[in-house]
């Protein structure tokens, strides 16, 4: 690798890192937040203090010859323990038997953690070597045995967590199994780095040269274990960002519907909320509409509905689809219907409105969405419409039936 090239992944996972502070403020109790905080952090500050540019600064900032060799042990061997509690949390949950398995495990690594440095201080390593440090001090006292506990808890920790990745990738699907399979190939990356510097530094004591496997093949090899393993916690965040874009999809499905509904129910004071609080945002919007879609009820034709199913029918598409297209076709009508003719009411009306939006209620959200589609195509074409609604005579709203009150208006202090 180039030297500039670990700064790229540590800008992209310094990036991961800062989009996870918002979560770790609101929920720093919880132990699963911490562990992935830690993993970023530990596997952005391992790139960024592993680059020889910055292995040079630190020398030679410090006056310490090689003082970044242990530095870079210790956050690589804490980037292994944070691996490992944010698996034992997704496994077993955060309970207590996950905590004290956690904290085992954390206990190991800070045993490491401390022998690592403490041999450095206890050995000599008086020439800079940027890149195969090593190798070229396998053979010294004391510098040695901290490379040997070093390597020997990374390969350990290499070895042990595909078996358990893979294992559990066959009981789980989707985003998660995804995340382990890339997981193994991680952690099988991270084993091959360790094997690959063991046999470089086992062939120094053995008096044989294998230098170019510590130097130039174990360094990429590493780079892009690491890289895999983030990106395997990471992505079963990708069924959370799925379900944030289908809300948001919905939430922008019903809008058309919804302005154009506006003038059909009193106005009520909205609550103000962020505008990433989509859930929230989504379930007032569905209250709005069907409480005005219960206003519009007098002016809805079951006749109408019947009629554009069977016209839909006959074109070969689905009976669910067929359905929100002819909804969407009466709710249209409706709305025409109550412009022109705003202050008749009648009982019968109401009565035989209300049965024909029964199914479209009962559908929630997601089938409130396809109508809502199928009307904005029909009503809107391909042209959204902006800013507020034009003023409309507005219709008294019906009393409330409780079978299709379907939700309570959310509100927030």
């Amino acid at each position: 690798m180039r030297d500039l090239d670990y700064y790229i992944p540590a800008a992209a996972l310094f990036l991961a890192l800062l989009s996870k502070v918002p979560a770790l403020v609101r929920r720093r109790r919880n132990p699963t937040t911490t562990a992935m905080a830690g993993l970023l952090f530990t596997a952005c500050a391992g790139y960024v203090f592993a680059a020889p540019p910055t292995i040079r600064a630190l020398n030679r900032g410090t006056g310490i010859p090689n003082i970044s060799a242990p530095l870079v042990y210790v956050i690589l061997s804490a980037f292994n323990a944070s691996c490992i509690a944010l698996l034992v949390f997704w496994r077993e949950g955060t309970g207590q038997d996950a905590r004290r398995t956690a904290r085992r495990w954390l206990a190991s690594c800070a045993v490491v953690a401390c022998l690592i440095p403490l041999f450095f201080a206890l050995g000599d390593a008086p020439v800079e070597r940027l890149r195969d440090f090593d190798t070229y001090y396998a053979t010294t006292p004391f510098i040695r045995e901290m490379i040997v506990v070093y390597l020997g808890w990374h390969i350990a920790v290499g070895a042990v967590l595909p078996f358990l990745c893979w294992r559990w990738s066959r009981e789980v699907s989707g985003w998660v199994k995804a995340g382990l399979r890339v997981l193994v190939a991680g952690f099988v990356l991270n084993a091959a780095f360790g094997l690959a510097k063991g046999a470089a530094v086992t062939a120094r004591w053995i008096g044989g040269d294998l230098d170019h496997l510590n130097a130039y093949i174990a360094p990429p090899v590493a780079s892009t274990g690491a890289l895999l393993t983030t990106l395997g916690f990471l992505l079963p965040q990708g069924e959370r960002l799925a379900a944030h874009w289908h809300t948001w999809q919905t939430y922008r499905q019903l809008g058309p519907l919804h302005r154009d509904l506006g003038a059909l129910a009193p106005d009520t004071p909205a609550p103000r909320l962020p505008f990433l609080a989509l859930g929230t945002r989504l379930s007032n919007r569905e209250c709005d509409v069907y409480d005005r879609l219960f206003a519009l009820a007098p002016y809805c034709d079951p006749y109408i509905l019947s009629a554009a199913q069977g016209k839909a029918r006959q074109t070969g598409v689905d009976p669910q689809a067929a359905f929100a297209y002819a909804a969407a076709t009466m709710i249209a009508d409706a709305v025409k219907a109550s412009r022109d003719r705003p202050d008749i009411l009648d009982d019968s009306a109401q009565a035989a409105g209300l049965e024909a939006l029964g199914p479209v209620i009962a559908g929630g959200i997601d089938g409130m969405a396809r109508v809502a589609a199928h009307y904005t195509a029909s009503t809107h074409g391909t042209h959204r419409t902006r800013g507020p609604a034009a003023r409309r005579p507005r219709v008294p709203e019906p009393p409330r039936t409780p079978l299709f009150d379907p939700c309570v208006r959310k509100t927030q202090p």
